[in-house]
């Protein structure tokens, strides 16, 4: 199925996308640079708790959890958004299992 073809079965709800969760956290999380932005967010909150700010530590780290687990939530609508706008993304999708 080509990208215009398959832009235009979602639009008139002739088809229905499965995007798979799993791989659509990993591709997100690895796009966006996930694990080098919690790094130093959860070493700060670390850090935090070890000088004696354990409220603000401990707030720092759960934000960074916060983080991560919105991202995981959102990426599968995130895939299919970006499939239905670039065409060279949808096929990279489709070829990675991620759209079925």
């Amino acid at each position: 199925m080509t990208h215009h073809e398959f832009v235009a079965a979602y639009r008139e709800g002739r088809l229905r996308v499965h995007v798979d969760r799993a791989a659509a956290a990993r591709v997100v999380s690895a796009r966006l640079m996930l694990p080098l932005v919690l790094l130093p967010v959860l070493g700060a909150a670390v850090a935090l708790a070890l000088v004696g700010s354990l409220v603000f530590g401990a707030l720092v780290f759960l934000g960074g959890l916060a983080l991560r687990f919105a991202v995981r939530r959102s990426a599968p609508g995130f895939v299919l958004q970006r499939a239905l706008a670039d065409e060279r993304f949808y096929g990279e999708a489709v070829a990675a299992g991620l759209i079925k």
